[in-house]
């Protein structure tokens, strides 16, 4: 198997502060890798070290087989990067911004118009390139940043949680974009909060906590590591809620969630959903939803931090100093 992006113990430190510490990471090529953590976790570390953005204290990085450390300059002719925010110039429109990475990355003025158009139909854009970015939607910025990436023909792109502050259509409408890039071929190493996006998008995951890889695999064998499926019973006279959670916690033995008018449980032993609803039944309790599902990723997420994804971490990843972020 030829792998795109492959790190052996990477180490970063901000004075006492383990941004990484000793990770692991393997992209084969084309696929996508999801990368799964709260703020903080150490996944933009990460993605600035393997950009070449960032130097990483001890372990070793390649991508596209040229080590990110000693031979930067290939590297960065083999990648794209969308950042958590757009970085777009506001100030030109969406053709001159795009016209003006084709220049830097060395192509004809011809061939970089002649690039700028075909992104822009591929994003959706062509209608508003004339106009300056300033003007464009928070949805059409993100996808012209993305498109801003792709000027080059990267082999891999880093998405650095793209999907930051944009509302659920534009999310969406993001998710069908990176999967075009993948039906292209293009490796992608995307890292994210939300949950449902890693669901959605990747081939493989791995979870970030404190600097480590706690876990890894794809979705599926993820939510096979809890061992349980979620059991979700909702009555329909809201007042039998309380005498739910009892016979719950009277059957399997532990407590369920009550959140939402719901009772929500993992369940190792699917056989007592039976016995669950005839006692419900003797006692005259009308559910309107009982369902019996897997584990979802925030459900997994939580059984291996003790914290959802989307929580907040007091402590931030550390800002990285200029004279550190540019490799000689």
């Amino acid at each position: 198997m030829r792998y795109a992006v492959q790190a052996e113990g990477l180490m970063k430190r901000y004075g006492e502060t383990r941004a990484l510490d000793g990770v692991d990471l393997a992209i084969p090529e084309g696929r996508l890798l999801g990368v799964l953590g709260p703020n903080g976790a150490g996944k933009t570390t990460a993605v600035r070290i393997l950009a070449t953005l960032l130097r990483a204290d001890s372990g070793r990085a390649t991508v596209g087989g040229f080590d990110v450390a000693k031979e930067p300059h290939k590297v960065r002719s083999l990648i794209g990067l969308t950042g958590q925010y757009a970085a777009v110039d506001e100030t030109l429109t969406g053709v001159e911004n795009l016209v003006m990475i084709g220049r830097l990355l060395g192509l004809t003025r011809a061939a970089s118009r002649q690039r700028a158009a075909e992104l822009l139909d591929r994003f959706a854009l062509t209608d508003a390139g004339g106009r300056a970015a300033k003007t464009f939607s928070g949805g059409m910025r993100r996808r012209l940043d993305l498109a801003a990436s792709l000027v080059g023909h990267p082999a891999v792109l880093f998405l650095d949680e793209p999907t930051t502050g944009l509302d659920p259509r534009s999310r969406t409408d993001l998710w069908d974009v990176v999967r075009g890039l993948m039906a292209d071929g293009v490796t992608v190493l995307l890292t994210t909060q939300y949950l449902q996006e890693a669901d959605e998008l990747a081939d493989d995951i791995v979870v970030f906590d404190h600097g480590r890889v706690i876990a890894s695999g794809t979705s599926d064998e993820l939510k096979a590591t809890t061992g349980a499926q979620v059991l979700q019973v909702r009555p329909t006279a809201a007042h039998h809620l309380p005498l739910v959670a009892e016979v719950i916690a009277d059957l399997i033995g532990e407590r369920p969630d009550l959140t939402g008018g719901e009772a929500t449980v993992n369940i190792k032993d699917a056989t007592v959903v039976p016995a669950v609803v005839r006692r419900l039944d003797d006692l005259g309790v009308v559910a309107s939803e009982l369902s019996l599902r897997k584990s979802s990723l925030d459900e997994v997420f939580l059984a291996l931090t003790g914290h959802r994804a989307e929580d907040q971490t007091s402590a931030q990843e550390a800002p990285t100093k200029e004279k550190e972020e540019v490799p000689a």
